[in-house]
This record gives C-alpha cells, structure tokens and sequence, in this order.
C-alpha cells in the first residue's frame, strides 16, 4: 500500500513533463536542431534584433550559456553577432538565411509535435488544462 491514495499532482506533474519534454527534444533533434538552438532561434524571430542579456532571459538562461551556444550557432552559420552602434558593449544577434531555413525547420517540427500532443483533446478540455496549470503556476508562488 502506496502512502497516498493517488499519485500526488507534482510528482505526476514533474514525470509527465519528463516525458513531453523529451519526447520534443528527439523531435527537434530529428529535424536537425536542439532545443537551445529552437528557443534561440525562436527568441531572435520572434523580437527581431535582439542583444544577449535580451536573449538569455528570454530563454531562461545564464549568460555564458547562451554565449556559449551563439558562439556554436554562429559558427554554424545560423547567426550574426555585432556590436551595437549605440552601446558597444552590447552584441546585437540577427540570424542568418541558414538560421532562418533552420528555424522554419524546426518550426514546423514544433508544430507537428504539438499536434500530437493535442491528438484526442477536444479545445474545451485544453482551455481547462491552461487553467490547472495557471492555478498549479500561482498555487508555488504562493
């Protein structure tokens, strides 16, 4: 006998998202990126010319990670790294043609993946989920 009488939220919680998480990582992987090479990509497409510092909390990381993966991408040819005219402390990174085939790429692995996420979940049940995660989200802050 189990000493509670179902599995506790966070721990079914933290083992699904274990899974999810990297099931979407061999997906990207698959398409030919990883998921800090996505979330960069995505974070520079999604704010046009963005600096580091921008960069690394966009993506919730350290900012010698991240130099540490642009420093990959761009000698991948996915990105550019330049000063800004403005603040030259400051590295302004713009992709590449080569980042922005990469980041339709695993765009649409994301999306893919994401549909089969949502195979079997009517929209009504979806919306319900946002709403347990928002309330699990505000119920840790608390």
């Amino acid at each position: 006998m189990t000493p509670f009488e179902r599995p506790p939220v966070g721990m079914n919680l933290g083992r699904t998202a274990k899974l999810v998480a990297q099931a979407f990582d061999a997906a990207l992987v698959e398409a030919g990126g990883t998921l800090p090479v996505w979330l960069t990509l995505l974070s520079v497409k999604s704010n046009g010319l963005a600096n580091q510092r921008e960069l690394a909390g966009m993506i919730g990381i350290q900012g010698a990670t991240l130099t540490h993966h642009l420093n990959a991408m761009e000698g991948q040819g996915l990105l550019t790294r330049r000063r800004d005219p403005v603040n030259r402390r400051v590295h302004l990174v713009e992709l590449t043609e080569a980042g922005e085939a990469l980041f339709e790429t695993l765009r649409q692995a994301a999306l893919i993946f994401d549909k089969r996420l949502r195979t079997g979940l009517p929209d009504e049940r979806l919306a319900e989920f946002a709403q347990v995660l928002a309330i699990l989200r505000d119920n840790v802050g608390a």
